[in-house]
């Protein structure tokens, strides 16, 4: 068992699926096209979907994937990608990517949006309770999701990448770990190390539905986040950002840095710590859009 697999199992039962995906509205704006979809992704629920692409492109186009935050705010889930909150900047993320010349896709994860109806409290004990775990199980949809994104006509697959914020963020690099699909990660308030968080006594900022019963048996932080070297990644936290404690953005940095070195491509890992709290600033969005114009 290689540590992909390895990772995988300790995220708990993961059922096969015949992923599907059909398209239950479309809307057509001046510069791109809006699709809802409803997905099957997994054995429980179908699961809903954005997908939006520029119009009068020719050929294929590279496709970012958005992860969307937490927040609190069960309600917003996929519809944050083009409906901003109050820690994002004000222009969508879509809208930002789209005039970038790029498609987009986001889903609800469970207990978001329109699978609001189990509590994530809830389903944190159900899954548990049935051999799986939260996080494993919203993981697993993305992933699922990447193999409907590959069949759309409109995406070229070999030029994929992934961004969030918070929950996005590391849904982005855990992502990118598990998944050799994605080409480029971007990580925005999601750079949380795992032992720093137990030595700062941070663990209560983060909420249930992240913790994997046994990973730090296996696997440290940077030994996750080693596994997407060598592809580009940019990782952007705010220095007073209490739910990425600084010195383990800096510990990850450093051990990270290293590794992009010794596989030939020192510049393919950037690590910032800006002024900032959790948070998308204006010097964030500035740094991941020219990321991706250099990087996808």
């Amino acid at each position: 068992m290689d540590s992909r697999q390895q990772l995988t199992a300790l995220l708990g039962k993961n059922e096969a699926v015949q992923v599907e995906g059909s398209v239950i509205a479309r809307r057509e704006f001046d510069n791109y096209v809006v699709e809802e979809l409803m997905l099957t992704l997994n054995t429980i629920e179908t699961v809903p979907g954005i997908f939006a692409y520029p119009k009068n492109v020719l050929g294929p186009v590279p496709v970012v994937l958005f992860n969307h935050s937490h927040g609190g705010n069960f309600q917003n889930g996929k519809q944050e990608l083009f409906q901003s909150t109050p820690y994002l900047q004000a222009e969508s993320f879509g809208e930002t990517l789209l005039d970038m010349g790029y498609a987009v896709a986001a889903i609800d994860h469970f207990s978001f949006g329109q699978r609001a109806g189990k509590k994530e409290s809830e389903l944190v004990k159900e899954f548990l309770l049935t051999g799986r775990t939260l996080w494993g199980m919203r993981i697993f949809d993305s992933l699922h999701f990447l193999e409907y994104l590959e069949t759309r006509v409109e995406v070229d697959d070999t030029r994929i990448a992934t961004i969030g914020m918070s929950m996005g963020g590391m849904m982005s690099w855990w992502l990118a770990a598990l998944s050799e699909k994605i080409s480029v990660c971007v990580d925005i308030a999601g750079q949380g190390d795992l032992e720093t968080l137990i030595a700062e006594r941070g663990l209560d900022h983060h909420g249930f539905y992240y913790y994997v019963p046994h990973l730090l048996e296996f696997f440290t932080t940077g030994e996750i986040q080693k596994l997407i070297a060598p592809r580009p990644r940019l990782s952007l936290t705010g220095k007073d950002d209490l739910l990425c404690p600084a010195h383990g953005v800096e510990k990850l940095a450093k051990y990270l840095t290293e590794v992009y070195k010794n596989t030939g491509v020192p510049d393919d890992f950037q690590s910032f710590n800006l002024t900032g709290g959790h948070q998308e600033t204006k010097e964030m969005r500035v740094l991941w859009q020219k990321f991706l114009q250099e990087k996808l």
